[in-house]
Formats: C-alpha cells, sequence, structure tokens
C-alpha cells in the first residue's frame, strides 16, 4: 500500500530557543537527571567546559518541535495517515550547549518512502555561533487512521 505523506525530500523546518537556566533546572526536575554538570556551577567550574551545559537530552526535545512542524504540515495538506515518531538514529553530541546560548533546530527531509509511509529527515542543533552542537537523523511513520464500524 502506498502512503500519501504529503511531504517532499528537502522540505525543512527550524525551532529557535535561547536555553535558560531555568530550562536546565525544570528539565533536571522532570527528568530525575540532576548531574553536578548541569546543576551545580561550582562543580562546573572545576571541568573542562568550566560552566554548566544544557543535557544532550533536552536538546533532542528542542527537535521535537521542529518533527511536529512537519506532522502539521503533512496534515494541512491532506494526509491522511497520522505522522508518528518511530525514534532518533545516530546522535552525536558534538559540542555543548550552555546556559544563554541560543540554539536552532533544523529538521530536513532526505528520504521519502511512501511504500513503507516513512519519511527519514536529518536533525542538528546549531549554536549562535554557526557552531553544531548535535547531529542526528529521525524517522517518522505514517499510521492509518482507526477503523470504525464492521466490515
Amino acid at each position: 500500500m502506498t502512503v500519501e505523506t504529503h511531504i517532499a525530500v528537502g522540505e525543512h523546518a527550524e525551532y529557535t530557543r535561547t536555553i535558560s537556566e531555568a530550562d536546565i533546572l525544570g528539565f533536571a526536575e522532570i527528568s530525575g537527571d540532576h548531574a553536578p554538570i548541569h546543576v551545580d556551577e561550582a562543580y562546573a567550574r572545576t571541568t573542562a567546559y568550566g560552566r554548566r551545559i544544557a543535557h544532550g537530552a533536552l536538546m533532542m526535545g528542542l527537535l521535537s518541535a521542529t518533527s511536529t512542524v512537519i506532522s502539521e504540515r503533512s496534515t494541512k495538506r491532506g494526509a491522511t495517515h497520522v505522522p508518528v515518531s518511530l525514534g532518533y538514529d545516530k546522535i552525536r553530541i558534538i559540542h555543548p550547549v550552555f546556559i544563554d546560548d541560543t540554539v536552532t533546530a533544523r529538521y530536513t527531509v532526505e528520504e521519502v518512502d511512501p511504500q513503507a509511509g516513512r519519511t527519514r529527515s536529518k536533525v542538528e542543533i546549531v549554536n549562535q555561533d554557526g557552531e553544531l552542537c548535535l547531529i542526528g537523523t529521525h524517522v517518522l511513520k505514517w499510521v492509518p487512521p482507526r477503523q470504525v464500524g464492521g466490515s
């Protein structure tokens, strides 16, 4: 069965945010990850980074905003199947993100497979200086709507 995703190779979405101390502390509370490199300024000053860094998983969360833009675009264009995340692959954190960094999450569709009802996209996060902080791939799958009623 062929699935109309209504998404084309090369489409992209971006989400920009300045990472605050409140973002990092809030994420520590939600995730339970209170590692001192994230929450303890005195400790972080003793590390190679010299200050606190954002959680890698917090950066991953920003990518969710970009995949939602692509998903909503698909639905608005008439897709009858529902786009859901199958997950992220080959994620690499290349450069730390610090408090007050402004980062942009970028999402670029690289492959559309109508037979499988999937798209594969390049994801990356870049800071205000243009430094690549995170890179990877994301897979969306379009699942059929629930069938209501009998045969």
